[in-house]
């Protein structure tokens, strides 16, 4: 099984580059992955036209999408748009079949007008249920914010502020993966039996220091799993990180 992991398009953004989004097509094309995880952020401000633009660059991509929204795209209402164009904001992918099934769990930690993180002790009960009877299986949470602070990426505000609630929950789970965005800086840590995933942005000029356009590939195959970063301007890939399933 293969996902690719995008954040942080900001369409609409006076800092996204179209060139890039079409390189980010081009790329997700030729690594044909199973799954599509967006973690946030595909739009500026939550408006209309934003989220028109980003339904029309996801037309060419037709695989399976897992899309959980950011910040941003809750501004002006947008939350509402989100679920008009994307469907729910909570979500389920199930890949069965095989002895390696995934299971993607995406989950909203934005809320509307600011960029502060937060889940809530009323979805606990729903997350722990999605991957209730799993254990075995590559299993993945998504949401927008970082529940780890990211090196190089200044003072932190913007954890939510039940994060330590939620690690709780995914130390209990034993997941395998937690995919996030916000920071435009990839990273990953692990924590307990989790690894957990930053993706930078893919399609915006918004970069800290000298990093790079970029976006993630995971791949797992026979219990070991790769965590590849993309190089949107160069097309390069470089492993970042290698988990024992």
């Amino acid at each position: 099984m293969k996902l690719v992991h995008l954040s942080d398009l900001h369409f609409g953004s006076s800092c996204f580059v179209p060139e890039w989004a079409q390189r980010v097509i081009c790329l997700i094309q030729r690594e044909a992955p199973d799954v599509l995880v967006v973690a946030g952020d595909l739009t500026e401000n939550g408006f209309e036209e934003e989220y028109k633009e980003a339904m029309f660059f996801f037309q060419g991509l037709p695989m399976p999408k897992v899309i959980v929204p950011g910040n941003h795209d809750v501004r002006n209402g947008g939350d509402v748009i989100f679920e008009e164009v994307f469907g729910s904001r909570f979500k389920t992918f199930t890949s069965n079949g095989t002895s390696n099934g995934w299971i993607i769990v995406g989950i909203d930690s934005s809320e509307p007008d600011i960029d502060d993180g937060h889940v809530g002790r009323e979805n606990y009960p729903w997350i722990r249920e999605q991957f209730q009877g799993v254990r075995g299986e590559v299993t993945i949470l998504v949401m927008h914010h970082h529940l780890i602070p990211i090196p190089a990426t200044g003072r932190e505000r913007h954890i939510p502020v039940d994060a330590g609630d939620l690690l709780k929950v995914i130390a209990d789970l034993e997941l395998t993966f937690v995919l996030s965005g916000h920071k435009h800086r990839p990273w990953t840590w692990v924590l307990e039996k989790t690894c957990f995933v930053t993706s930078g942005t893919a399609t915006t000029k918004r970069l800290k220091g000298r990093s790079f356009p970029s976006f993630n590939v995971i791949q797992c195959q026979e219990g070991l799993c790769e965590v590849i970063e993309v190089n949107v301007k160069d097309g390069s890939r470089n492993k970042v990180r290698e988990i024992k399933k």
